[in-house]
């Protein structure tokens, strides 16, 4: 029997939601970009993110010296809804390479650590690193959502963390990763 699809859970007085949806319209402290090491811009989320905010957002994205992959930076949201907008460079897919699947973590973890020394109670994600580097989505959302919520778990500084999905297929595949993790955490994770 296939899990049942698990969309919302609650970890202390943390709700993490996974929701179909464009990022750029999202009302939550902090939006996360899937940036390229630059931090110029570039395509899908990283360059809808980079229109939506208007040219100050890549203008303070010029004084941050690009950024390693698996880490993150912080910068202002300008035109968008979030007043924050975190930049964290994701891998390019390699088959089998620890390393990646690592450094996918921490560009999870990475994100957390700034939000939360930055006082952010809310924050939205993209599945980064599943567009053009490939990473399969079926091998990135248990990673994704491991990471944030072993974050969660340890860290009692936030209201809600949304992964804002860029279709119903990519959003389905998250929801089944999730229904395992939360067979994983019985005692901690409630289904809600």
């Amino acid at each position: 029997m296939p899990n049942p699809l698990i969309y919302r859970v609650q970890i202390n007085q943390a709700t993490i939601e996974l929701i179909e949806g464009d990022i750029t319209k999202q009302t939550t402290d902090a939006i996360v970009n899937a940036a390229n090491a630059s931090l110029l811009g570039g395509g899908g989320v990283d360059g809808a993110i980079h229109r939506a905010a208007g040219s100050e957002l890549l203008a303070e994205t010029r004084t941050l010296g690009g950024c390693q992959t698996g880490d993150a930076k912080i910068t202002r949201g300008y035109k968008l809804k979030a007043k924050f907008v975190i930049h964290g460079v994701g891998p390019i897919y390699q088959a089998h390479n620890t390393l990646v699947q690592q450094q996918l973590a921490s560009v999870y973890r990475r994100s957390m650590e700034l939000a939360e020394a930055n006082g952010i109670r809310t924050i939205s994600f993209p599945s980064i690193s599943t567009g053009a580097y490939g990473y399969p989505v079926e091998e990135a959302a248990p990673i994704a959502l491991k990471a944030v919520i072993d974050y969660v778990i340890q860290h009692n500084g936030f209201e809600r963390v949304a992964f804002i999905l860029f279709n119903e297929q990519i959003t389905e595949t998250y929801a089944h990763a999730l229904a395992q993790l939360a067979k994983l955490y019985p005692d901690i994770i409630k289904v809600l």
